[in-house]
Order: C-alpha cells, then structure tokens, then sequence
C-alpha cells in the first residue's frame, strides 16, 4: 500500500514540474460584430410628369335632323396629338411591387371631321362638310407597377391601372359645303360641347433611373383606352346630337419620382468587442 501511495505522489510531482517548465500559452483574439446599416426610406413618393400624346378617336357619329332624320358615322374624324402634365402620390410596398394614384391632365386636342350628303346650297348633294372641335380631358387613376430588379441603377417595370376621365368637348361648328364649288356653302351651325365621365384603364412600359439615393428619373410608355360618351348637343334647327366611340391614347412620359426618408439609416449601438479564447 506505501508503495502504491509514493508511486502516485512521485507521478504527481514529474507532471508538475513539467507544467511549470513548459507552460502553454492561451491567446485572446478580439471579435468584433458590425452591423449594416438599414435604410429607413417610408415607402412614400411624390411623381411629377410631362408627356407627349398620339390622340386616336375611335370614331364619331351623330343625329342628323330635318325630314330624313337617323344616326350616321362621320366619313372622317382625327384628333390631333397634344401634351400632357401629371401628378401623383405612391407608395413602394416591397422591392417589386408598388402604387400610385395619379391626376393628369390632356391639353386641347384639335378635332376635324366631314360628312357628304345633300345641304341648303345643293340639297341633292354632293355637298361635304367641315366639323371643327376640341376636346381637353382630366384622368384620375389607381396604377400597380412590378419591377424587375435594377441593373447599373436603371430598374425597368411594367404597370397597369383603372379609374376615370373627364371629356370636355368644346362646341363643334359644322360648314357644309358643294363639293365641287368649297365657296357655295351653307351658314356655319354651331353645336354645344358635351362634358362627360368615362371609364378608363392604362398599360404602362418603362425604367426609372437612380440620380440620387431619394431620386429617381422616370421614363415610360402609357396606353390609355377612354370608353364612348357624348360629345356635341342638338343645334338650332335640330340637328345633332353627336357622340365619340371613345379613345386610344399612346403617350410618351418623362417624370421624376422623390422618395421620402430615402437617404436616411436606421441608427443602431456600436457593439462591444467579444474577446475569444483561442488555445494553442
């Protein structure tokens, strides 16, 4: 039994002393966690547009009066192109998806038409006549965009929206005239303007271009499609009404879309640094 004890103790002792002549180093190294910062942009924006529009009226017919009374098309009717403003408020949901509702408005868009038939200079005809017209228009509509990502700070998109228009046709004057003699004419006749609300829904195309961290330029196509409505009242002696079969408006835009709280970073605590044993 000694002899066991005395083998232990001397065991004990070597292992000892082999510790302290050789001791091993235990080495800290210093971890520090960093944190990105994280941008605090609301969601919200402010657009600002201008545009310049191909006008296509889909058409125009009217009530033609006196004793052979029934409803005929306009052989011809153009509008002419004209420039838009808009304005709008929106709201970027997530990094694809965002809203906006938008109130522009069309400028004066010129209006010519003609009819044939008989007229009070010759009412056998052939007499053909001139329609002079113009039309302003409000749009107020709620739109929905994708983006598809943003490559060298241009993010292309496409959208899609619905909502209303305010036609303003101003007062139409209709000269009819013989058609081989343009200086033997009938009195001009002057028909009232209608105003009238109609349905509308747009497809847009286009990209945004980052200028700055809360900026963006916007550059775009919009198609809008305006349903039928009325457009000129009955004349003095009974002539008219006329109505238009509606709009298709091709429109090329540029805006510039301000971003709220775009530039700002969410504020965090600097963390303290973690020492971490390392054992060689």
């Amino acid at each position: 039994m000694k002899s066991v004890l005395s083998s232990i103790a001397v065991l004990l002792a070597t292992t000892g002393a082999s510790l302290a002549a050789d001791p091993t180093p235990v080495a800290y190294e210093t971890v520090v966690e960093t944190v990105s910062p994280v941008s605090q942009s609301s969601g919200w924006y402010l657009r600002g547009d201008a545009g310049y529009s191909a006008n296509k009226i889909r058409g125009a017919h009217f009530f033609q009066g006196g004793s052979a009374a029934f409803d005929r098309d306009f052989d011809s009717a153009k509008m002419k192109s004209s420039f838009g403003l808009g304005g709008g408020v929106g709201y970027q949901i997530n990094e694809v998806l965002r809203t906006d509702a938008t109130l522009d408005y069309l400028f004066k868009s010129d209006f010519r038409g003609s009819t044939t038939g008989g007229c009070g200079v010759l009412p056998n005809g052939p007499c053909t006549s001139r329609d002079i017209s113009s039309m302003t228009a409000w749009s107020l509509m709620a739109n929905a965009y994708v983006d598809f990502g943003t490559w060298y700070s241009i993010t292309p998109y496409v959208g899609a929206g619905i909502g209303g228009t305010r036609i303003n046709w101003k007062g139409l004057t209709n000269t009819s005239c013989e058609t081989g003699n343009p200086l033997n004419c009938d009195a001009s006749v002057d028909h009232g303007g209608k105003k009238s609300w109609r349905f509308t829904y747009a497809l847009m195309a286009g990209a945004s271009v980052d200028l700055r961290c809360d900026l963006k330029a916007d550059i775009g196509y919009r198609y809008r499609r305006v349903t039928k409505g009325d457009m000129f009242a009955y004349d003095r002696v009974g002539g008219g009404p006329g109505f238009d079969r509606g709009f298709n408006i091709h429109e090329g835009r540029v805006g510039l879309r301000y971003l709220f709280n775009a530039c700002e970073y969410q504020a965090y605590a600097e963390p303290l640094p973690v020492e971490m044993p390392v054992y060689k």
